[in-house]
């Protein structure tokens, strides 16, 4: 009897690799998701290209294609986290609420967001050790940062008309006493927990600094 020896093609079919389908916008994206696990955990000095491509599962050289070189990475990366926040915030429309929810709204927002983003929070520490050059150069970030102001501003007024809030209050002062109290729980998490054995993470801890700084804000708001 002759053996059949002919090759089996639906075999071959089936265990031959399957291409990967151009997606730009998905390489650009993972190799962004990424390089912001990297940047937050190794700084900008410290962080490698490499590491960064092999993450995304592509190599350095693609990287470098869309991006230019580590530095361009870098500021993208920043645009990116700094663009999520303000998402965010536009996300509440805190223009139907009265004043006084609308500010506790964006307390609640932020504190919750720097908790379940500490990422954000390392890397902002990160570019201020390079006394933000980078973000300089990105005026997209500048024009983004520009919403939360717009909203408080327009809080601020509504709350001066119904007569609710002190009249001398500026809103990026404001924004800067927001984002204190909501910014040294996660940024001093560990230092704080070592030296006075109380975790700012822990769920207890969390959620009363969390009505701590919304009380404290509006408190300073309504002072006469």
């Amino acid at each position: 009897m002759k053996l059949d020896t002919t090759p089996d093609r639906s075999t071959e079919t089936s265990s031959a690799p399957t291409r990967r389908k151009n997606d730009p916008e998905g390489m650009r994206r993972r190799i962004l998701e990424a390089a912001l696990d990297e940047f937050a955990r190794a700084g900008l000095s410290g962080a490698r290209l490499d590491a960064i491509a092999e993450r995304a599962q592509t190599s350095k050289r693609m990287v470098v294609y869309y991006f230019k070189s580590k530095v361009g990475l870098y500021v993208a990366v920043l645009e990116k986290v700094y663009g999520d926040i303000r998402e965010a915030e536009q996300e509440q429309h805190i223009e139907a609420l009265t004043p006084v929810e609308a500010v506790a709204r964006l307390v609640e927002l932020s504190f919750d967001y720097q908790s379940t983003h500490p990422e954000f929070n390392r890397l902002v520490s990160i570019e201020n050790i390079h006394y933000a050059r980078h973000i300089a150069k990105s005026r997209r970030i500048r024009n983004d940062n520009r919403s939360v102001i717009d909203s408080i501003d327009a809080v601020l007024a509504r709350g001066r008309a119904a007569g609710l809030f002190r009249n001398d209050v500026d809103a990026i002062d404001l924004h800067l006493l927001i984002s204190a109290l909501c910014f040294f729980p996660v940024s001093n998490r560990h230092t704080f927990a070592v030296l006075f054995g109380r975790d700012p993470a822990e769920d207890a801890n969390r959620a009363r600094h969390r009505r701590i700084a919304v009380d404290a804000v509006l408190a300073y708001l309504t002072a006469k």
